[in-house]
């Protein structure tokens, strides 16, 4: 069965879209830590991260770098934390977070932001990669 980011990846369930290339795409988390957490993700479904060739894990690598690097121009934070955790959901994502204390990256913290934050920032990002 599809893992809900394979589906998001097929169009099949919308996202707030950040950047999209051949074989990655990144998008708002809807249960983000902190306004603009983003997942970054490889398009082909594969479940743990080292089992990921290298190429394609060095790939996401400088992907997510790049999303990371758009996030930090347009969310005001001390940094961009990342973090891999992977028992979520089975299919590989590097978490970006927007960190304004250590307390933003505990995945028990959570913020809600309405459906035009969400746009307002997935927009701003994109126009800064």
């Amino acid at each position: 069965m599809a893992s809900i980011f394979t589906k998001i990846v097929n169009g099949e369930i919308p996202c707030y879209k950040i950047a999209e290339d051949e074989n990655f795409l990144a998008f708002l988390d809807v249960n983000p830590n902190t306004a603009g957490h983003t997942l970054c993700i490889p398009k082909q479904e594969i479940n743990k991260i080292f089992d990921m060739d290298e190429e394609l894990y060095m790939g996401l690598m400088a992907f997510s770098r790049k999303v990371a690097k758009a996030l930090e121009k347009t969310i005001a934070c001390k940094r961009i934390g990342v973090a891999v955790v992977g028992l979520e959901v089975p299919h590989v994502h590097v978490h970006l977070i927007p960190l304004h204390d250590m307390d933003d990256m505990r995945f028990q913290r959570k913020v809600t932001l309405e459906k035009e934050e969400f746009e307002k920032i997935a927009h701003d990002v994109a126009a800064n990669l």
